[in-house]
C-alpha cells in the first residue's frame, strides 16, 4: 500500500524542500516551483527513450573529445530568479564542474528538455526560468510526438 502524501503545510524554501521526505512511495521525482512541490509523472516510453538516447549520445561525444563536461541526467538546477523558492529538474544537464555531492548540478552549461504534449506548458516556465542561470550558455527542447 502505498503510504499517505504529506505535503508541506505552506510555501517551502529550496532548503526546506531537500530535507522534505514526500513519503509517497513511488521513487517519483519532485521539482520545486515558486515554493510548492510538483510530482513529476513517470516519462512515456517516447520520452524516456529520447532522454536515454540523447544521454547515450552526449556522454559519447564527450569523452571521445576529452572533454571533462558530462552529461546529467535528471539534474536538480536553481534558477537565479527566486532562488530560495525554485528548483527545477530538467531532463538532461550538461556541467564542465567536478561531480559533487549537492542536489543540484554545480554550472550547468547546457540544459535539455524533452517536449511532452501533457506538461508542455510547465515545460516552457521552465526554460524560462533556465534562462536566468548564469553559466547555462545554451539550452534545447526536443519533442518527444513528431520530427
Amino acid at each position: 500500500m502505498v503510504a499517505a502524501l504529506k505535503l508541506p503545510p505552506r510555501r517551502m524554501t529550496v532548503a526546506e524542500f531537500l530535507s522534505w521526505d514526500p513519503e509517497d512511495g513511488t521513487g517519483a521525482f519532485w521539482q520545486l516551483r515558486d515554493g510548492e512541490p510538483e510530482m513529476m509523472a513517470p516519462a512515456t516510453d517516447a520520452h524516456g527513450s529520447i532522454q536515454n538516447r540523447l544521454s547515450f549520445l552526449l556522454t559519447r561525444h564527450l569523452e571521445a573529445g576529452g572533454d571533462r563536461s558530462r552529461a546529467v541526467a535528471n539534474p536538480g538546477v536553481v534558477p537565479r530568479v527566486r532562488s530560495d523558492r525554485n528548483m527545477l529538474i530538467p531532463d538532461i544537464g550538461i556541467t564542465c564542474a567536478p561531480p559533487s555531492t549537492e542536489r543540484a548540478i554545480p554550472e550547468p552549461v547546457v540544459l535539455i528538455e524533452i517536449l511532452s504534449p501533457s506538461n508542455e506548458a510547465e515545460t516552457r516556465a521552465n526554460v524560462w526560468a533556465y534562462t536566468t542561470i548564469p553559466s547555462v550558455a545554451d539550452i534545447a527542447m526536443v519533442g518527444s510526438t513528431e520530427v
